[in-house]
């Protein structure tokens, strides 16, 4: 996590250090950058100082991207109506700011209103087909809907997108993408079959395991299913064909 601090000097020290450069024959040191009050608050949310970036962020001029901003830090507190209201306000600011549309249907994902949160899913994708994060989380409310095709195909298409956009990620972004899913065995073998299509094994055969483990009974499809034909001489995979389920 990047770690900066905000170091103010005197107009002094700045007076006297070239003399004391001279003596010990060094060059003189550039002073640090005086941060904006949107750097501030964005140090703040590496540090995972939340509720102290909203402030610094609201004495920011207002704009569509701050307001997002301030909407993440509320998102990580878990304060989901005030999440609600700040991309609202970002979204009206710029109607065309995808990224608050994006978190916006993450907050109707989290309500469970998945029929709202694929409207925003989609009205982002209109503007920004290449949104992986987005197609990902559209893929997400599909799947909440029991839509396991549609959610399948979104997910297949998230990967072409972005091969690493399943991975775990650290940092602060502007986009929310939303991992929670509620059928997790099945989940783990429509990721299974997508990963084997892409022709990703190790990754197919993780998710192969995170089924099984999680009390998959449908194993016959491992083996039936023709996405899962390169795998069948693998050694790792005849050995998880062969053990018993371990349910976590």
């Amino acid at each position: 996590m990047l770690q900066l601090s905000l170091l103010l000097i005197a107009g002094l020290a700045f007076q006297t250090a070239p003399v004391q450069n001279a003596a010990n024959n060094e060059p003189a040191a550039a002073p640090r950058p005086v941060l904006s009050t949107q750097e501030r608050g964005d140090i703040q949310m590496a540090r995972k100082m939340y509720r102290d970036a909203i402030e610094t962020y609201k004495q920011a001029p207002e704009s569509a991207v701050i307001w997002n901003k301030i909407g993440i830090a509320y998102h990580q507190l878990s304060e989901i109506n005030n999440a609600q209201k700040a991309y609202e306000r970002s979204a009206k600011l710029d109607p065309k700011f995808v990224a608050a549309i994006n978190n916006l249907g993450t907050i109707y994902y989290s309500k469970k209103n998945y029929r709202r949160a694929i409207g925003e899913y989609k009205r982002v994708l209109r503007m920004s087909p290449d949104s992986a994060s987005t197609v990902a989380n559209l893929g997400s409310a599909y799947f909440a809907r029991k839509q396991y095709e549609l959610a399948s195909d979104s997910y297949q298409k998230a990967l072409a997108l972005d091969p690493e956009i399943f991975e775990s990620r650290g940092g602060t972004g502007t986009v929310v993408q939303d991992r929670t899913v509620g059928d997790r065995p099945t989940f783990f073998y429509y990721m299974a079959k997508n990963y084997a299509k892409a022709g990703r094994n190790e990754q197919a055969l993780n998710y192969i395991r995170k089924a099984l483990e999680e009390g998959f009974k449908e194993r016959k499809k491992f083996t039936e299913e023709p996405e899962f034909s390169q795998l069948q001489s693998d050694p790792e995979f005849q050995k998880l064909m062969t053990l018993e389920p371990k349910v976590l």
